[in-house]
């Protein structure tokens, strides 16, 4: 018998099977409250009850697993004038709240900046802000280094 291991891995979309994705859709539906029962949620997105029992504790949307009240953010960023002011504007705006900050003295025209960040009033996913941010101009690397209550 395979030891069970709580070990986890992010995996691409497109690399998932057939089984993982309607797995995915069919918790979605039932926590939303489209469907009461898996008899019924299965049948919606084709899936069999085996398939959903053998997949519904092991995998998990990637927003779900950094749903957290904190969370902790490195951003390598151009040294410009008013950068990190659009950075904690755009913060603001998804309803996230910055707890600190902390900024390295800028070399060869770059900082980093670390954010501990406060989600619970957030409007969107953890994974709407980092793409919000990575389309900054002068944001060079976004990267979520923690996560916890």
């Amino acid at each position: 018998m395979k030891k069970r291991t709580d070990q986890f891995y992010l995996v691409r979309e497109d690399m998932l099977s057939e089984a993982m994705l309607k797995t995915i859709k069919a918790k979605m539906l039932l926590e939303n409250g489209k469907f009461n029962k898996i008899n019924e949620v299965v049948k919606e997105v084709d899936l069999s009850r085996s398939a959903f029992y053998k997949y519904k504790d092991g995998i998990f949307p990637f927003h779900t697993m950094v749903k957290e009240k904190i969370i902790t953010l490195s951003i390598h960023l151009e040294d410009r004038s008013g950068a990190l002011s659009k950075l904690l504007s755009l913060i603001a705006q998804t309803g996230a709240n910055v707890l600190t900050i902390n900024q390295t003295i800028p070399l060869q025209g770059r900082a980093t900046i670390t954010l501990s960040i406060e989600t619970a009033a957030m409007t969107a996913d953890v994974t709407v802000l980092l793409g919000k941010i990575e389309e900054l101009d002068a944001v060079v690397k976004v990267e979520l280094i923690g996560s916890g209550a």
